[in-house]
């Protein structure tokens, strides 16, 4: 039986890996940091190493270091995985046998590809068409999928949603599953009961607080013909699923009093608990909040545009990234912005979409048409919804409402660096 060392400190990312591979016939140890990787890597000389570019605790470098001094695990192979690393520190890493460096999100099946090649073993991979994209806005997790119902792709999704349930701290979950350009029928029944199913273990949502977003009509038909599923709302609208959601709240209400009248509604309290809620209770258990240190690392040399005529916004962004090492630079009008992306590039950019001169949708087609493809997060007032649900149509999956406070600003930051799924 092949072996896999696992040295990763996000607890989501190391059971994901390990369940996949011990379905595969893969034994799989697991190391919470670099110490306790070593530590591992003596003990078992694992076939192959899966570690996190980004370690406390001594670091990757003193892993590879270790692995290369010990005869036992000199010519073992590593996969590296990290947020974002500098071209040039690739070359260094050739020596001490790392074979593919994957950059987090990371592509599932490209690193199952990776792993069969390695070990010489074949992995059942669903190779079906099909995309998962997961995003929180507003306090509501947004699914959207296309293509097809993979199921592999279904797996990860349960992981994800975990992951910024955590990340928002969020305690009353409302979600809306968009099923883009998907044709199903009765063959995919199964799926689509896993899809389902998938979304209430890892969300732990009340049915009343989930919306399906399809034309699809077998995705109709199914949801209101199960018994179980009766609550889910099926709609085609995706502003109407958002003000349903919302409806409980005031259209002029500030987002931060938004946000605490949604956390101080009540939670139904956990009826038969099944392996996947015991699974979500152990990672909420080990769950820790971001820290300056952990902002630090992903966005550090991290270069930051911020489009909005609005100077106070401009000044609180620039102030929340002053301590991390990123450098931050501010556009007062769109035109400014489209000047300066073809000399100038960037990692990340924040934009407002309501601009004198050229707003931020005539941004949004510039970037497109220059094939530009760094994160963008759209900056809206609480009553501009439907600019909102425009961007979306346009590729925009991230949006931050005003008033903005800096630990929004750094949890959005975070959800889209920082992102292992």
């Amino acid at each position: 039986m092949k072996q896999i060392l696992i040295i990763d400190e996000s607890p989501l990312f190391r059971e994901y890996l390990r369940l996949k591979l011990a379905d595969n016939g893969i034994e799989v140890s697991v190391g919470i940091n670099a110490m306790d990787g070593i530590s591992k890597m003596r003990n078992m000389a694992p076939d192959l190493i899966i570690m996190d570019y980004h370690l406390s605790k001594q670091g990757y470098m003193e892993v590879l270091k270790q692995k290369k001094a010990n005869p036992n695990t000199v010519k073992t192979p590593v996969i590296i995985l990290a947020q974002r690393i500098d071209q040039r520190r690739l070359i260094e890493l050739v020596p001490f046998g790392v074979k593919k460096v994957f950059t987090k999100p990371v592509k599932i099946d490209a690193l199952f590809i990776t792993l069969s090649e390695l070990l010489g073993v074949p992995f059942n991979i669903d190779e079906s068409p099909g995309i998962v994209e997961v995003h929180v806005n507003d306090d509501i997790i947004f699914i959207e999928l296309a293509q097809g119902l993979n199921r592999d792709k279904l797996d990860l999704l349960r992981f994800k949603i975990i992951e910024l349930i955590e990340l928002y701290e969020i305690r009353v979950p409302k979600v809306i599953v968009m099923l883009s350009d998907i044709k199903l029928s009765f063959a995919d029944a199964p799926n689509m009961q896993k899809l389902l199913e998938t979304v209430l273990q890892a969300s732990r949502a009340k049915l009343h607080y989930i919306r399906v977003l399809t034309k699809d009509e077998f995705a109709r038909q199914f949801i209101e013909g199960q018994k179980e599923y009766s609550g889910i709302e099926v709609v085609s609208n995706l502003q109407y699923a958002m003000d349903g959601l919302l409806q409980d709240i005031e259209q002029g209400m500030e987002y931060a009093e938004k946000k605490a009248e949604l956390i101080g509604e009540k939670v139904l309290s956990a009826g038969n608990s099944t392996a996947e809620e015991s699974m979500a209770l152990k990672f909420d258990a080990e769950a820790k909040s971001f820290t300056m240190e952990d902002i630090k690392e992903s966005v550090q040399n991290l270069r930051i545009a911020v489009i909005d005529d609005d100077f106070i916004i401009q000044e609180l962004i620039k102030n929340t990234f002053q301590k991390t090492g990123a450098t931050v630079t501010t556009f007062s009008d769109g035109g400014e912005f489209i000047a300066a992306v073809d000399t100038e590039e960037f990692d990340l950019a924040f934009l407002d979409l309501m601009m004198p001169k050229v707003d931020g949708f005539e941004v949004l087609k510039a970037l497109q048409s220059r094939d530009i493809r760094y994160p963008v997060i759209v900056l809206s007032a609480v009553t501009q919804r439907e600019t909102v649900i425009k961007a979306y149509q346009m590729g925009i999956k991230s949006y931050l409402v005003k008033p903005l406070k800096p630990e929004d600003i750094f949890k959005k930051s975070m959800e889209i660096l920082k992102a292992n799924f």
